[in-house]
């Protein structure tokens, strides 16, 4: 069967080679590291680079369908490495550079990754995982040559002519591990289109718009929203070395921002800065954001930034947002938006039958695995056939509906915690919790329980500057929620456990909880 579909036969590294021939001295990247030191590269320019490092892979054994591991934090040398691989056919492994040594090992080997790119504060780690892992036959430090030289070298090259098609792979994206083993996301040129297309239709962007990239570019959010929509459009890509609150909207100003892609997280971090009457100063017209903020940060977010908020729903998975707010419709921040052009959502029950606006069921997300979904994951068949079923993506996240579309996120299937026959949203618990002013941030969890099945254990973060003890954040649930909701516990905490991207390791605090109880 022949589908047809709005990516065409695009390919990664031939819309960059479009761009660079029709536009050639527009800016495609500006980079601003740690220090402060800004560097632009235009469409043509980075093209060039792209061919010479293309060349260099190529000559060290890089070719159609080669796992190349790329182990960099934000920085150019990550981008034109990816769109090198693209341009070979080769398929792109990108790591967290904070991953451990067991870690990082295991993804290499489960890729079989032949090829890393990485700068010299990772060599020593990358050195002891060959000695016992052979099959990694070349490392690349970025500032080493010979890959300084093909990124810097201003000779024209021509890179291998290999036929590259918008079907095949061109990365495998490991999810980041918030339970378990992480699973690797089979993620073709096609997928990655559609991503573009699908967030720079829904933000209405254009070859104008400035597109403020701080979140990883390791991580889908990065890769499918900011780089995919301008590399769709003909945008800016503006990459920051990595998120900083205290310089993030000055960064802002600074390179003329249109547009921005965040996490509640960092969003609460910008919340916990000193009031600085110069971040209205901005030219954001729009900033996308996944995961919840209660509904008096989003307050303060609008009071102290002025910043338009438009919350959007996506795994690495779905590759685009099949849910996002509409722009020119009512827009809902408390929501994670309605179903996106091009996707279609159910809700369902346990059994897979569909659940009526109002009740909480498992959101299935519609789409052509390979093109508006996953391919499926690497060298797991019955991981792919419990989430891919009859072209709806299982996606393991507890929403609701209202009758005009609107949707809502619950929580994990996961994270429901089962506590003497009820069951219970995690999150409903720390949406009331957060609405404290004295706390900052909170996770709730359950643990095993002999009498009730699981009890209800909340760790809170109290907002900097404020005082609050155990007894009160109890105090305050059973004012508010019904009592088989009121945590058994609360423990007071500096920080919560997150990964790269800001997602609470909910694992982890279950197993702290757990350790200190058999102490």
């Amino acid at each position: 069967m022949h589908i047809l579909s709005s990516v065409g036969k695009r390919t990664l590294a031939g819309m960059l080679a479009a761009h660079a021939c029709h536009q050639p001295e527009r800016e495609f990247l500006i980079f601003e590291d740690t220090a402060q030191q800004v560097e632009t590269f235009s469409w043509k320019r980075a093209d060039e680079i792209v061919n010479r490092i293309a060349a260099l892979f190529y000559e060290h054994g890089v070719s159609q369908g080669t796992k190349v591991n790329i182990h960099l934090t934000n920085c150019p040398e990550f981008v034109f490495s990816w769109f090198a691989c693209a341009r070979l056919g080769a398929i792109i492994v990108p790591t967290n550079t904070a991953s451990s040594l067991n870690e990082l090992s295991y993804i290499l080997q489960h890729a079989e990754c032949k090829i890393s790119v990485t700068a010299p504060a990772y060599a020593q780690q990358f050195a002891d995982i060959r000695a016992f892992y052979p099959v990694l036959q070349e490392v690349f430090i970025i500032d080493q040559e010979p890959f300084a030289t093909a990124m810097r070298s201003t000779s024209t090259v021509s890179a291998p002519s290999i036929k590259v098609r918008s079907e095949d792979e061109a990365a495998i994206l490991y999810t980041s591990g918030t339970t378990a083993k992480p699973k690797g996301v089979l993620v073709t040129h096609a997928n990655y289109v559609y991503a573009g297309e699908t967030i720079a239709k829904g933000m209405r962007l254009g070859p104008e718009d400035r597109f403020l990239t701080v979140l990883p570019l390791f991580h889908g959010n990065a890769q499918y929203y900011s780089m995919m929509s301008v590399l769709v459009t003909g945008a800016t890509l503006l990459l920051m070395d990595r998120f900083s609150a205290s310089r993030y909207f000055a960064q802002a100003i600074r390179h003329r921002a249109s547009v921005a892609s965040l996490f509640a997280a960092p969003m609460r971090m910008l919340l916990a800065q000193p009031y600085d009457s110069q971040a209205r100063s901005h030219r954001l017209r729009l900033a996308i954001f996944a995961q919840n903020l209660s509904p008096s940060q989003l307050q303060e977010w609008e009071e102290r930034f002025a910043v338009p908020l438009m919350q959007i729903y996506g795994m690495t998975e779905t590759m685009g947002t099949p849910l996002m707010n509409p722009l020119d419709d009512k827009r809902d921040p408390l929501s994670i938006g309605r179903p996106a052009p091009g996707y279609v959502c159910r809700v369902v029950d346990d059994n897979g039958n569909d659940v009526p606006a109002g009740i909480v069921g498992q959101l299935l997300v519609g789409g052509l695995p390979g093109i508006s979904l996953m391919r499926g994951y690497y060298k797991d068949e019955a991981a792919t056939k419990a989430a891919l079923k009859d072209g709806w993506l299982y996606t393991g996240d507890n929403v609701s509906y209202t009758e005009d579309g609107y949707v809502y996120f619950v929580d994990r299937r996961k994270d429901m915690i089962k506590r003497a026959g009820e069951n219970i949203a995690a999150s409903e618990v720390e949406s009331v919790i957060k609405e404290h002013p004295a706390i900052f941030d909170v996770a709730v969890v359950g643990v095993p329980d002999a009498m009730r099945d699981e009890a209800i254990v909340a760790f809170v973060v109290p907002r900097q500057g404020s005082s609050i003890s155990e007894q009160e954040v109890m105090s305050w649930c059973s004012a508010r929620l019904a009592k088989f909701k009121v945590p058994s516990f609360v423990q007071l905490v500096d920080t919560l456990p997150r990964t790269s991207v800001g997602k609470i390791q909910k694992h982890v605090l279950r197993l702290k909880w757990q350790a200190a109880q058999q102490c």
